[in-house]
């Protein structure tokens, strides 16, 4: 007899792998934007290293609390409903019954074989298979506020850290345009490799996080060159 293989699906990592390409993203997007900003307004390469490392460390901070802070709201969502299917599975089971019988019937079975795949299920685990097929609740998609936390931060990071090492080694003289064309092609590869990860097109993805990376990029610039000429 044949073995069946487990499958890897996109699902099993959406949880990590959303907060991960946020992460980085906001990561190069927001520092790379932050360093060329404070470039174009003639700052120092020493002042301009100590703005872009205090903008990463302020990001990722910011990105760990806001992660966890949205996550954990959608736990405490996910523990209020599984409380109360609890609650309603003890008090009324006959009803709940009813309802994945129905749930059943709508996905294309009929009443006596949506019965009986009710019954098995229930008997097994009755809350699992209402989470499931009645609240849309699975492990995989579970809320996990401090893993989606450390990932984002961790991330940000490492995606702040690429502008950084550009603005550190680049001479200062044009030192934005180098950042700016560094930081464009991180986000390229970036796109690129979050969509093959979760199953989506790569040219769009590439396109789109590369399109609002360089309109940041563009603004800050402006901004900064416009402060530094009116400083000067």
């Amino acid at each position: 007899m044949a073995r069946i293989h487990a499958e890897n699906h996109l699902l099993d990592r959406i949880g990590w792998l959303r907060a991960a390409v946020l992460g980085a993203n906001d990561g190069i997007v927001s520092t790379s934007s932050l360093v060329i900003g404070v470039a174009a307004a003639g700052t120092p390469s020493p002042a301009l290293l100590m703005t872009g490392i205090a903008g990463m460390v302020a990001g990722a901070m910011s990105m760990a609390a806001g992660e966890y802070v949205s996550v954990s709201s959608q736990a405490d969502a996910e523990a209020a409903d599984i409380a109360k299917e609890k609650g309603e599975l003890a008090t009324n089971a006959a009803f709940e019954r009813e309802e994945l019988i129905a749930i059943y019937q709508e996905r294309g079975l009929d009443r006596a074989l949506a019965e009986q795949v009710t019954d098995q299920f229930m008997a097994k685990d009755a809350l699992k298979a209402h989470l499931r097929d009645e609240l849309g609740l699975t492990e995989e998609m579970a809320a996990r506020p401090f893993q989606a936390a450390w990932a984002s931060a961790v991330a940000f990071s490492i995606g702040a850290a690429l502008p950084l090492l550009v603005a550190w080694i680049a001479p200062r003289h044009g030192v934005e345009y180098a950042i700016a064309g560094a930081s464009l092609l991180f986000l390229a590869l970036l796109g690129g490799v979050g969509a093959k990860m979760g199953g989506a097109p790569i040219a769009k993805a590439v396109v789109r996080v590369t399109f609002w990376g360089a309109f940041a990029m563009a603004a800050t610039a402006a901004i900064g060159s416009l402060f530094g000429t009116s400083v000067a």
